[in-house]
This record gives C-alpha cells, structure tokens and sequence, in this order.
C-alpha cells in the first residue's frame, strides 16, 4: 500500500474532507478491505474493540443515500431542500459508503468487567470509533481516495438496520462517503499554535 511510503506527516497534512466524489473502478472492495486492515490497528481503551463497520459499494452505497434523502425531506424547509439534495449527490456519486458503529453489547460487557470504570466506557468507546475513523480516513487519503466523515444518525439508523439486517446492539456513529475525488478542498486555516499547545 501506499501509505507505507507517505510519512505520516505528509499524510496528517493532506487529509482534507472531500465531500464530491465520483466513481473509479480501480476504487475495488480489494483495496477497501487493504484499507480497513490498516485501520483495525487503531487502539481501544482496554483493548475493547467495540467498533463495528459495514461498508456499501455499488447499488447498496446508492440505496443508503437514497434512504438519506428521503428521510431529510420531510425535515428540511422546502427552500433548502434542493441544496440539500446537491450536497447529498456528491456523496451519492461516489464508489461506497463506509459505517461506523460502536457494538453496545461489547460496552456493556466492559462494564460489568471493570465496574470501577463503568461511567467511562460510553466516552472511551467513541474515542475508539473516532481513532477507528480517523484511521480510516489517513488511509484512504494516502491511496488518493477522496473521503468526508458524515453524521446523518440517528435519524436513519432505523432504517438502515433494517435494510441491512444489521444487529441491535450495533449504534451508528458516523458515515463515510468515498471515490475518486470529484473537488478541490478550500484553503484551510488555524488557530495560532501558541493559543492552542502549552508548554510548562
């Protein structure tokens, strides 16, 4: 892969969200697996390993979209309504979807293991899914795959467990459209170092 030769900081530097993406048949389930292998590696807080994630390629990407769409119909002024849907075709036009769930079970097994830290599980596990996803994302970035970090639960959630047969226990955290990049990221800017990063 690749990012075995990007340094890592070429890679932090040059992750941006893309949020218009388009089809690209070298974009395989092949190199997503490769991908996701390398994001797997991403720690847990107690080497828990709640994450759960399903990817959507192809017909099932498109669905998920689609199902994204509808649901904001109702919710979104009718004005805005078409801008909405712009936004969402640039997702809708790329190769997959990547989802991001946290395995409730697994926490709850935590919990009840080390009672002392009960409180802390729900907060360490979306640090995880956060690490998991961040992960993701400098991988993708280091193959040339264009990705954005989505959050269109919980209003959907029912709706794609059901589609997708996808168990109870799982809860949907974030979504991750992703192809052949379709946009230029604008300039980015920062908050001065020296307001941010303290040194004692």
């Amino acid at each position: 892969m690749s990012v075995t030769i990007t340094n890592l900081k070429e890679a932090i530097i040059n992750r941006r969200s893309i949020r218009k993406v388009k089809k690209n048949g070298n974009i395989t389930k092949e190199k997503i697996n490769e991908v996701l292998k390398t994001a797997l590696h991403a720690p847990t807080s107690f080497n828990m390993q709640s994450g759960r994630v399903i990817v959507l390629m192809d017909a099932d990407h498109e669905k998920f979209w689609d199902i994204v769409k509808e649901t904001l119909r109702s919710r979104v002024p009718e004005e805005n309504f078409a801008a909405t849907v712009e936004r969402l075709q640039g997702f809708h036009d790329g190769v997959g979807t990547v989802l991001f769930f946290e395995n409730q079970e697994t926490v709850k097994n935590m919990q009840k293991n080390a009672p002392l830290y009960k409180d802390q599980f729900p907060y360490w596990s979306h640090q995880g899914s956060a690490m998991l996803q961040y992960a993701a994302w400098l991988a993708f970035s280091a193959e040339g795959i264009g990705a954005s970090l989505q959050h269109y639960n919980p209003i959907v959630d029912e709706e794609v467990k059901q589609t997708w047969n996808i168990p109870s226990e799982w809860s949907l955290v974030a979504q991750m459209p992703f192809g052949e990049p379709n946009e230029q990221p604008g300039e980015r800017t920062f908050l001065p170092f020296e307001d941010v990063v303290k040194f004692y």
